[in-house]
């Protein structure tokens, strides 16, 4: 591991984010395209992983669900059609995740084939007031702004996280709201709760995504979450209540794991996987982008979305999710293969 265990604590403490580089993994089938959503098995290792193809036309979408071995070989392909998936985890042996283009909370047995069925277990509705609540800024000189923002009219469900209990939090980057199911292993149909909806959930932001990635702190006293479009992480209590920010200017705050006591972040518009300390300190910065190989892949992280603890080390996903309407702006255009990236977990203490 890299360790920083030998220096004295005051200079730990002082010193600046530890830049840890990342590695190939595996490259991901012929086919699957924008790797979004990422989950690893603790007792097989087995890695799981969700596409987000939202491609013009519907037609020419393949959305898959891939379960790879610990080593990132291909084990089993579940093709979900037209419709992208956002949040994938595992829980009592199965495989839940969000289809984001039907607004449904879905799963599978864990050790699911090409032929398993895909079991229904919640429909997420269009919000009234179909508008998230306003937010209000206050200024230095002691005005403040009103942020009005528009209708949604659809559930973008889109981070997921179980508590100890087995209830399931979403978040939906729209509608500006986190859902709680209870004991979602044992419902089916499952009642969605709206848990809190609030202004710091939506954005205006040139990404339009807002509440994101979700997790738990150790002790489940806290859920974060992020928002991607205003580069933040905040919290809140599990059962309700304000909002709080943690930490500003983390650009895509997308997808969120909380691991060994630093908050990780997929930084996807820094191209950066990001550990923030307790206070929001940003402590380990992993990966950056460095090119298109030939192959159509990209080296090291380009627009990363969610990343997964396997033993010793992370994996990440690189969603490699063209944004913008321009032509030739994004080094996102020109890849034709996804990969998985991964890195050694360093030992801050």
């Amino acid at each position: 591991m890299i360790g920083l265990a030998c220096l004295p604590p005051d200079v730990v403490a002082q010193s600046a984010p530890l830049r840890v580089p990342v590695q190939l993994l595996s490259n991901l089938p012929e086919g699957f395209r924008h790797p979004e959503s990422l989950a690893v098995d603790p007792t097989t290792g087995q890695i799981y992983v969700g596409s987000f193809d939202a491609r013009i036309p519907e037609a020419s979408r393949n959305n898959m669900m891939l379960r790879l071995s610990a080593e990132g070989t291909l084990l089993a392909a579940k093709s979900l059609g037209d419709t992208p998936i956002t949040g994938v985890s595992l829980h009592d042996g199965h495989v839940y995740f969000l289809n984001f283009g039907s607004s449904r909370l879905q799963r599978m047995r864990a050790d699911f084939t090409a032929d398993s069925l895909v079991e229904e277990l919640a429909s997420f509705q269009a919000l009234s007031p179909s508008a998230p609540p306003q937010r209000h800024i206050n200024n230095p000189d002691g005005s403040q702004d009103t942020v009005n923002f528009g209708s949604a009219g659809f559930a973008a469900i889109n981070g997921m996280v179980f508590d100890r209990s087995g209830n399931l939090f979403v978040s939906d980057s729209f509608q500006g709201a986190i859902y709680r199911i209870a004991d979602a292993a044992a419902c089916k149909p499952c009642r969605v709760e709206v848990l809190t909806r609030d202004g710091l959930l939506a954005t205006t932001g040139s990404l339009p995504f807002g509440a994101n990635g979700l997790a738990f702190n150790a002790d489940e006293s806290r859920l974060y979450v992020n928002n991607a479009g205003d580069g933040r992480v905040l919290w809140m209590a599990p059962s309700g209540g304000p909002l709080h920010v943690l930490a500003e200017s983390i650009h895509g705050a997308d997808g969120l794991l909380f691991h060994d006591g630093l908050l990780w972040v997929s930084a996807n518009q820094d191209d950066a996987v990001i550990g923030l300390d307790e206070h929001g300190r940003e402590r380990i910065r992993a990966g950056a982008f460095l090119g298109i190989a030939e192959d159509g892949s990209p080296r090291g992280l380009l627009f990363p979305a969610a990343s997964a603890v396997q033993g010793n080390r992370m994996i990440v996903a690189n969603l490699a999710l063209p944004l913008t309407e321009a032509s030739g702006d994004e080094w996102e255009e020109d890849v034709t293969r996804w990969n998985l990236m991964q890195f050694e977990l360093p030992m801050l203490r």
